[in-house]
């Protein structure tokens, strides 16, 4: 890689120039000034290069080059996020084949239409904010915590129902700003099903199909929605292929996405209540998070224990959760909270 060299040497010489020069024999004030414009004529042909200068800050990460970038995530042609989805999210086949492929898709696409709009659809511990999280940092380095990652929590957010007008304004400043700076950004909205009806549809204009909006486009911006809107319905399907004796395994996209969308959209609790995302078909995937069973509970429990450095025991295993509540009540099939209270229950067994 060419630095401008020229730049770089003057910069290394006026700085070794101290050492090799007899006291005295150079004006300090006329040294300073040397050294000063030396490195500045460095720095510039630094930052030049973009490279280099994401080899030290964070940047926005571009389509045509993705693995540049200091903020990109490590190895993503290598299946980093499947690998992260295959090792650390269990009873998911749906979610793992879906998102692995959509989130991979969109990113290699040079053209694409419109952003990627996810929505992640089950009950509470079943897997939705780790599959998110997972794929901020697929993308960004810093994954949540990436100046170009925006979380908004329905709840602690979008708070009153008699300011929904302002926060329709807010969202859409907030948007536009942040994709003018970034067009890669990633929005993530948590707790659709606390959402006030008809807020979200005022993002309607960034995911649709338009080149450009004010002179920005929105086509390179990926919107993932969380909401427990829905778990009824995937609850239903599950049970049904289980009392058929066929294996959760057996369900595929097609026997519950269209029917998970129309539920969602005539929920009356739901942030996506009659919303023009879902009529105007703007969400991409509608991504359903099956309940979790006994042997999934167990597999997270097992990664929990060896996340914080102890030999798992399988006693203690088998007794959080035999402590966990399941569902339906004839059957017990299902964990009611998913893996959600693993961590907490782990505090009690061992002496953290």
């Amino acid at each position: 890689m060419k630095l401008r060299r020229g730049a770089l040497r003057a910069a290394l010489a006026l700085v070794l120039l101290p050492l090799l020069t007899p006291a005295g024999a150079v004006e300090p004030i006329s040294l300073g000034l040397a050294i000063a414009g030396a490195a500045a004529s460095a720095l510039t042909g630094i930052i030049s290069y973009p490279r280099l200068y994401c080899y030290f800050r964070e940047c926005c990460l571009q389509r045509h080059d993705r693995r540049a970038a200091a903020g990109a995530g490590p190895g993503w042609a290598e299946g980093a996020l499947q690998e992260s989805l295959d090792e650390k999210l269990f009873g998911q086949h749906l979610v793992s084949k879906v998102v692995v492929k959509a989130v991979r898709g969109f990113l290699n696409n040079t053209n694409a239409k419109k952003p990627l709009a996810l929505s992640l659809h089950g009950w509470t511990g079943t897997g939705k904010n780790f599959v998110s999280k997972i794929v901020a940092e697929s993308i960004y380095k810093r994954g949540l915590q990436s100046k170009y990652v925006h979380q908004f929590v329905a709840t602690l957010h979008f708070p009153h129902a008699h300011s929904i007008n302002l926060y329709k304004d807010q969202l859409q400043s907030w948007i536009r700003g942040n994709v003018s700076i970034c067009p890669r950004s990633l929005f993530i909205f948590d707790e659709m099903d606390k959402m006030h009806a008809g807020l979200i549809d005022s993002i309607k204009p960034f995911l649709d199909y338009y080149e450009l909006l004010d002179g920005v486009s929105y086509r390179q911006a990926i919107f993932i929605f969380l909401s427990n809107a829905g778990a009824e319905k995937i609850t239903e399907v599950a049970l049904d292929f289980w009392r058929n004796g066929r294996t959760r395994e057996d369900i595929q996209l097609t026997d519950i996405q269209n029917a998970l969308s129309v539920s969602v959209f005539n929920n009356k609790n739901s942030g996506f209540w009659h919303s023009t995302l879902i009529d105007r078909n703007l969400i991409d995937y509608f991504i359903p998070f099956l309940p979790l069973e006994y042997r999934h509970v167990k597999m997270c429990i097992r990664v929990e224990i060896e996340s914080r450095g102890y030999t798992v025991d399988e006693d203690i295993v088998s007794g959080i959760a035999d402590e966990m509540t399941y569902f339906p009540r004839e059957e017990r099939i299902y964990s009611d909270k998913g893996c959600k209270t693993v961590d907490a229950k782990l505090d009690y067994y061992y002496d953290f």
